[in-house]
């Protein structure tokens, strides 16, 4: 739904790219790739390590949540600064979403063995975020622009995955080192069945994201 505010970012994009002009956008691209990766790497440690001191798993969800976080902010300046140096071509255009799907599945691949989400549900959500990434390139093929209108695009899943390893983060530190009668639990009881709020934000995914595939695949159909 972040996709409604990209004229109001557009300014804001133009001061934050000033610094990376001189860099080729392929080199963003291939940053903003790096920092998920490395996203997914820190999600995966976390499910190595839950067996190991306490400081570690905040840390590493902090971590990840702003590897994630610049990762996106790479993937909005690699397009952006191609637009400015007047380089964009189709070479470009791919390399940007080959590495996002890629990128796409290595981050749910981390978090689905991160211990803090069902493995199904973060397989189901990495289905559906492919699905409505699928269906607006589709659409670029066939209508000759993209689709990025929906319940979930890209900007909307690395701002929800960023602010609930930040808030987990936090979460885990105030349970650690925070005197307090209260312990605030990580696991919350819906239906029965006991979820993080990583899996809250999966299980949003998985719904958000059929929705938004049909919704493009449904405008795209109407508009051939």
């Amino acid at each position: 739904m972040l996709e409604r505010y990209r004229e109001w970012a557009r300014p804001r994009l133009d001061r934050l790219s000033e610094p990376f002009l001189a860099f080729s956008p392929a080199s963003l691209s291939w940053t903003s790739f790096a920092l998920f990766a490395l996203a997914a790497a820190l999600f995966a440690l976390l499910g190595l390590l839950r067996a190991a001191p306490p400081f570690v798993p905040p840390l590493l969800l902090l971590a990840a949540g702003s590897a994630v976080f610049l990762g996106g902010v790479f993937d909005a300046l690699d397009g952006h600064v191609a637009r400015r140096r007047q380089v964009s071509s189709p070479r470009g255009d791919l390399l940007d979403h080959v590495l996002d799907r890629y990128a796409d599945v290595l981050l749910f691949l981390g978090i689905a063995v991160s211990g803090w989400a069902q493995p199904l549900l973060a397989l189901l959500a990495l289905v559906s975020v492919l699905l409505a990434s699928y269906m607006g390139t589709q659409a670029q093929a066939l209508l000759g622009r993209r689709l990025y209108r929906g319940l979930l695009g890209r900007a909307d899943r690395i701002v929800l995955l960023s602010l609930v390893s930040w808030v987990l983060g936090v979460w885990v530190l105030l349970n650690l080192y925070v005197p307090s009668p209260v312990h605030l639990p990580y696991r919350f009881l819906v239906g029965g069945v006991p979820l993080t709020p990583v899996d809250l934000v999966m299980l949003y995914f998985v719904l958000a994201g059929q929705l938004t595939a049909a919704y493009r695949a449904r405008r795209t159909w109407r508009e051939l």
